[in-house]
């Protein structure tokens, strides 16, 4: 049975992990548990090092419209304190209750926020970590523009905990709409879903998110702003097809995909999403899908398995790994962090 580890601050974490690295002693850093069960089972962990106990947000720079907050802190936490300045951390992640920003920074989930105000790598600014020797490292500020220094918070975004355990971030923010209105139009076919996307993301509209389910061959689009501006262009958007209004929770459509066998993230081409063979699939217009699989298939080269499966979870690196086991072997040389979890076995 595993060791479970809470520190209370980060200098308590990063003496945990020197020491289970000194033992070689395998960890599994966790935060809120959403997506523990994401990519390959990797190795058993003798140690679960558990961010629960870094939960505040140290500061919410609201004039400069940053934030910094612990890893532990859950995203719904965050949000709640950011409103009450009006503003928000423009993601809309899994689960937000429970996940974590470290939780949702190591698996790079976002949502379909993301076509207008682009996915975690565009939105953190700066990170701190605890690496394996028991180094503190940090990379990035507080101002949005900064450049200086190795790009450690992007690095750090989507590795699966492979690389360090995030105990910090810094993010920039954007205002809290004043208005918002989610429109669902019911299409006839997957071609007609397709072509509808299509002409919404080539039309001036300025919508927030896009989505197709393809179970009910449904289009969601979410509109933010003033009243007047809504309106418009709602009134714009109903000559391209019969949209109604919606409520808010058709955005938290892929979560109704768990429990499944096997929960699966692609990629498409925009202008190929007719062409799916999922039957329950929920694809954003960035081209990112999600679908459960009862008998995990891969139909699509780009397929990445989020839940347990006999398969191995990611697609084929090609000439990628090498680099990637060189990245790995520099920051975890005894390779404690989540053994395994990652391409090709890392």
């Amino acid at each position: 049975m595993s060791e479970i580890i809470q520190p209370n601050s980060p200098t308590e974490l990063a003496a945990a992990l020197a020491e289970a690295n000194r033992a070689q002693r395998l960890v599994a850093p966790r935060g809120g548990g959403t997506k523990i069960d994401w990519g390959n089972p990797g190795a058993r962990p003798d140690i679960v090092l558990s961010t629960a106990k870094l939960n505040r947000v140290i500061e919410h720079a609201w004039a400069d419209m940053t934030a910094t907050v612990e890893a532990g802190c859950t995203v719904a936490e965050l949000q709640r304190t950011l409103a009450q300045h009006r503003q928000r951390l423009a993601i809309d992640p899994l689960w937000p209750d429970r996940a974590t920003i470290g939780g949702i920074l190591a698996t790079n989930d976002s949502g379909a926020l993301r076509l207008r105000y682009g996915s975690l790598r565009d939105l953190i600014i700066g990170i701190t970590v605890a690496l394996p020797d028991g180094t503190i490292a940090m990379s990035g500020g507080k101002v949005v523009k900064n450049v200086a220094g190795y790009d450690l918070p992007k690095l750090m975004t989507g590795a699966l905990g492979t690389l360090g355990v995030i105990t910090q971030a810094i993010f920039r923010l954007h205002p809290l709409p004043a208005h918002s209105q989610t429109l669902t139009a019911k299409m006839s076919t997957m071609e007609a879903a397709q072509m509808l996307m299509l002409a919404i993301q080539d039309s001036q509209l300025a919508h927030s998110a896009l989505q197709f389910r393809t179970s009910t061959l449904d289009v969601d689009i979410l509109f933010e702003g003033t009243e007047a501006g809504i309106a418009a262009q709602r009134k714009f958007v109903c000559t391209l097809a019969p949209f109604t209004e919606s409520t808010p929770e058709v955005w938290s459509a892929r979560e109704r995909l768990w429990p499944a066998e096997a929960v699966v993230k692609f990629s498409v081409l925009p202008s190929e999403i007719a062409s799916v063979p999922f039957t329950d699939a929920v694809i954003q217009a960035t081209g990112i899908g999600y679908t459960k699989l009862d008998h995990a298939r891969r139909d699509l080269d780009t397929v990445t398995i989020l839940t347990p499966s006999k398969l191995d979870a990611w697609p084929a690196a090609g000439d990628t790994l090498a680099l990637m086991r060189a990245v790995k072997h520099q920051f975890d040389p005894n390779a404690i962090l989540n053994r395994g979890r990652y391409v090709g076995g890392i």
